[in-house]
């Protein structure tokens, strides 16, 4: 949680804000003061109150971050080009408690390429959370869906959530299990 290494912020405007792990959505006031406690992929988890928050990078600038630079892919993009893209961008997911993104987590199941009209693509994905309970799989999977959509072409990001097979920490990678103290 909070360390003498977090970062403090002061909100500069209402913010929206999920708390963690509820998932519960609520507005953070202008004026309230907290600490960055992890700010990967383009979000930013912050300890107000004794309560852990996740903010969105669409909303950085409420704690004075940028919001982050939109997607570049050529025009001509081939499928392989793209979902190079959606790689990367799956792997600025994270779960707000875990620093550790949810393809290195072993959370991504499949991802499959469909053609659209008009040049368009659908990206399907298959994941699963590291708990069937956890409260904040809604956020993750809207978090997924959303970044996916914000690559070039892509029209629409289909993420199903499944539990077969069942995940477990087997199915992190090394760098994931090392990270988290499981190796």
């Amino acid at each position: 949680m909070y360390s003498r290494s977090s970062e403090p912020v002061h909100f500069e405007r209402d913010c929206e804000a999920v708390m963690v792990p509820q998932g519960d959505t609520v507005t953070l006031p202008a004026g309230s003061y907290g600490y960055i406690t992890q700010a990967l992929g383009g979000s930013y988890s912050v300890f107000v109150e004794g309560n852990l928050f996740r903010i969105a990078g669409k909303d950085g600038d409420a704690i004075g971050k940028e919001a982050p630079a939109p997607l570049e892919l050529p025009a001509d993009a081939t499928d392989e080009q793209v979902e190079q893209l959606v790689w990367q961008q799956l792997r600025t997911c994270f779960d707000p408690e875990i620093p550790v993104n949810i393809v290195e987590l072993g959370l991504v199941y499949e991802v499959e390429i469909k053609h659209l009209d008009e040049g368009q693509r659908e990206i399907d994905v298959k994941m699963t959370l590291t708990a069937p309970a956890c409260g904040m799989g809604d956020i993750l999977i809207d978090d997924v869906r959303s970044k996916l959509e914000m690559i070039p072409t892509v029209a629409e990001a289909d993420v199903e959530l499944v539990f077969d097979p069942p995940w477990n920490q087997h199915m992190m990678s090394e760098a994931a299990r090392l990270e988290t103290g499981m190796l």
